[in-house]
């Protein structure tokens, strides 16, 4: 090691997580939250005592500013980022948005590799350069935490790479963010990069490097540990590993190898990771994209030992086949029962205990009185068809619970289906005009409901994707139908939880149209550049 070394010269070194779930998070395909549901990721976000937060970039589309806006106002803890790119417009529109935050830092990039500049800038290394100067510069008067990325890094011309970052630190920038944009470096490749840019780059100076890797090539997470390893101080990640094509770093899995193998890379997190658990399943039910169950730390998989000499190992001691456990990312080991006879009281301290904020316990609740009201009906109703409700039943519940306004609810649901059966549904709900029924045939007992739900509420989406999901175990298990559904120029995910598919299929066509009505759901406008 050289007397340069990053990893001699402060033992245990404070790792900061930005986290980009809600901006490059959402540029998965398919994927669009609404302002509703980013807050929600975004408080979540703050109990993860996550450093800094990049909640979107404003200057695509109106939505976004009024998303950026509102998180910079609500939620406090965090840096709030916004995103802009070399473009006086963009700065300007990323500055309104964070007027109101506590702490902020507009994040601009450009790029730094030739195919990118040539055809994608349409400009000249030179232009790049004095842009970027310039650019840095005009965002200092808005603020003075001021991170700047040259996209594509590792394609790049390495002495470009230099000149770009020695300019971004003399205009101004605090961070500097080296990505790889298109997943193509390998570890010990990049890590050399980030301890070269450390040595003759950052030079002593007080400039965090921060590290942003996709997962192309399915080396993201070791990317960014290799660049901890020579000198980064943030990485730059998302829950579940969402984004760009084959997605991002996952946050879980840089936080839990930090945590697990602090001995090696002396470096830490601020993270809770008791939190990550949960996060993830918020992250994966809101933008509806599920997690492998044998994805690393948060797949349903990631504890489970079905192997009978794991099993064996496990049995007589832990640590035989477990690096870590489930307690210490939010999961719980033993198996919490409840049932038909159980009260209110016992419910309430039940979601206590799984991790959920009740109104009037804490500053920083997710669950109001009228929401745990709801989910007490619904829990009494799973219970005398189940006999006993474990913990991955109340999570499903709670988790299956929006707080998009009912205007229309489900009180009784009858279908009539067979072989040689034309299928029939019988659909009765609860509507501001009181209790309306309404019978329709289909195609199949589902198509059936839609259209009987239809004929009450007057509204009739286009259902573009349908997706059923056990979401826990046994032959009485809970299904999970997520569904996406298109009216006019929204695009609405609706989600049902129910031990029968028919009616989960019912209660996510009734979220879907009930989010419509309410007016929640913004279009996402398209935005083609490609982003760090």
């Amino acid at each position: 090691m050289t007397s340069s070394d990053p990893t001699t010269t402060n033992p245990m070194r404070h790792i900061k997580i930005f986290d980009t779930t809600l901006r490059d998070g959402e540029q998965s395909p398919g994927v669009a939250l609404n302002t509703s549901q980013k807050l929600e990721i975004a408080h979540q976000l703050k109990r993860l005592n996550v450093d800094i937060i990049e909640a979107g970039f404003p200057i695509t589309s109106e939505g976004d500013f009024d998303c950026v806006s509102r998180i910079a106002k609500e939620v406090r803890g965090p840096v709030i980022c916004a995103l802009a790119r070399t473009n006086p417009k963009d700065i300007d529109r990323a500055a309104q948005a964070l007027e109101q935050a506590e702490k902020s830092r507009i994040h601009i990039f450009t790029s730094a590799s030739k195919v990118q500049i040539q055809y994608m800038l349409r400009k000249t290394p030179e232009e790049v350069l004095e842009l970027s100067d310039k650019m840095i510069r005009y965002a200092r008067q808005f603020t003075d935490d001021i991170e700047f990325s040259g996209q594509d890094v590792m394609r790049a011309d390495p002495e470009f790479v230099f000149q770009l970052y020695k300019m971004a630190i003399e205009a101004g920038a605090t961070t500097i963010n080296i990505p790889d944009t298109v997943g193509y470096g390998a570890p010990l490749e990049y890590g050399m990069m980030i301890k070269r840019i450390y040595d003759q780059v950052v030079a002593g100076r007080n400039i965090a490097i921060s590290t942003h890797c996709h997962d192309d090539l399915g080396m993201a997470t070791a990317l960014s540990l290799a660049a901890v390893e020579n000198g980064a101080s943030q990485i730059e990640c998302t829950l579940n590993g969402i984004g760009e094509r084959a997605g991002n770093t996952a946050l879980e899995e840089v936080v839990m190898a930090l945590h697990t193998r602090a001995d090696y890379y002396q470096a830490k997190t601020q993270i809770h990771t008791r939190e990550l658990y949960r996060t993830s399943r918020l992250v994966s039910r809101l933008t509806g994209m599920i997690v492998q169950p044998n994805k690393a730390v948060v797949g349903e998989n990631a504890f489970a030992h079905e192997s009978g000499i794991h099993q064996d190992g496990v049995l007589k001691h832990k640590e035989t086949y477990e690096i870590m456990n489930a307690e210490i990312v939010g999961r719980q080991a033993a198996v919490m029962v409840m049932g038909k006879h159980s009260g209110r009281a016992a419910f309430r301290d039940a979601l206590t205990r799984l991790g959920y904020a009740l109104e009037g316990e804490t500053p920083d609740s997710s669950l109001n009185e009228e929401a745990i009201n709801v989910l007490f009906v619904r829990f009494k109703d799973l219970a005398d068809r189940k006999g006993q409700i474990s913990d991955e039943d109340l999570r499903a519940l709670v988790e299956g619970h929006d707080s998009v306004k009912e205007t229309f609810a489900l009180e009784d649901l009858q279908v009539l289906s067979g072989m040689r059966v034309t299928p029939m549904a019988t659909v009765r709900l609860v509507t501001p005009e009181g209790t309306q029924q309404a019978a329709a045939t289909g195609d199949g007992p589902v198509d059936a409901v839609y259209s009987a739900i239809s004929n009450i509420t007057k509204i009739n989406p286009t259902l573009e994707s349908y997706r059923i999901e056990a979401v826990t175990r046994g032959g009485d298990a809970l299904g999970e139908v997520t569904i996406s559904v298109r009216y006019g120029e929204s695009k609405v995910t609706g989600i049902g939880v129910a031990t029968d598919i028919v009616e989960s299929s019912a209660r996510a066509w009734l979220h879907a149209i009930n989010q419509i009505l309410a007016g929640q759901m913004k279009t996402k406008q398209d935005f083609t550049l490609e982003t760090p």
